[in-house]
């Protein structure tokens, strides 16, 4: 069976980490079927939306502390063992041709991303959640920045995400510490967007999802980009590019149709 599964259901792209006996750690497999899944789902258009999550009690439990015990660094593969143990900067090679691959195409990717955080997430394994717009969490998930205790620095893109949602002072707090946060302790600051019973986990997020995919989706896209570009342009240039995407849309027919929906007091039926 694959370290990662990946399917298209109904204009959902489905990804599962699927290492369930090493609480879904990381894998060169797994990290390499990830990287297609998340090209294939950027150029697809059919694909309205994506769900990640893990397969059996962990979301993601990040690095293989086996292999990093043996020398191997974060992704082992037998062939290149050897060369990813030699150096760091054959270690920093490794980071940048496979993990940090995962943030770099999630940014290319304009569709809703959902993590759905089916149990623990740490370290990396957390990263990948804060790399999704939404995340939703089952009642008894847990989740930590616990690079400290293993002597390592955040390699895949903390220091990036987790202060822009959590702010400067909580993510210095969260990655010098290492401290493991409820679900319910991980909304309240910010980190997570909902938090369900664990028994509604399922339902919730493919209720959610399905709302996103029967929504207008060029308008949605194009919200997603703005909301991102505008972290880091100034607020003229933010404006200049949403006069635009307002130009767009008003001549796509979901844009006729929203306003027929709402003058005749029914709910929209979008392309």
């Amino acid at each position: 069976m694959s370290d990662l599964l990946f399917h298209v259901e109904n204009g959902v792209g489905r990804i599962t980490l699927n290492r369930p006996e090493s609480l879904n750690a990381f894998s060169t497999e797994m990290i390499e079927l990830w990287i297609r899944a998340l090209e294939m789902i950027r150029d697809d258009d059919q694909i309205r939306a994506v769900v990640l999550t893990g397969n059996g009690r962990a979301f993601c439990s990040g690095g293989d502390i086996k292999s990093m015990m043996r020398g191997e660094g974060f992704l082992h593969s037998t062939a290149h063992s050897e060369d990813l143990a030699s150096t760091g900067l054959a270690r920093k090679h490794s980071l940048w041709k496979r993990v940090q691959r995962v943030p770099l195409l999630l940014a290319e990717i304009d569709k809703p991303v959902i993590a759905m955080m089916n149990g623990i997430a740490l370290g990396a394994g957390l990263d990948m959640a804060l790399m999704c717009d939404i995340r939703i969490a089952a009642q008894s998930a847990k989740m930590s920045e616990g690079y400290i205790k293993a002597g390592i620095v955040p390699g895949d893109g903390a220091a990036y995400f987790l202060p822009r949602i959590v702010g400067v002072d909580k993510a210095l707090e969260m990655l010098w510490t290492g401290d493991t946060y409820t679900a319910e302790e991980a909304k309240q600051m910010g980190l997570i967007t909902h938090v369900v019973p664990d028994e509604d986990l399922h339902d919730f997020v493919e209720n959610y999802v399905q709302r996103l995919v029967k929504g207008p989706q060029e308008v949605i896209r194009f919200m997603k980009r703005a909301v991102y570009q505008s972290q880091s342009i100034d607020l003229r240039t933010s404006l200049d590019m949403i006069s635009s995407a307002m130009g767009l849309v008003t001549e796509l027919p979901d844009y006729q149709e929203g306003v027929r929906a709402i003058a005749e007091k029914r709910q929209p039926n979008f392309t």
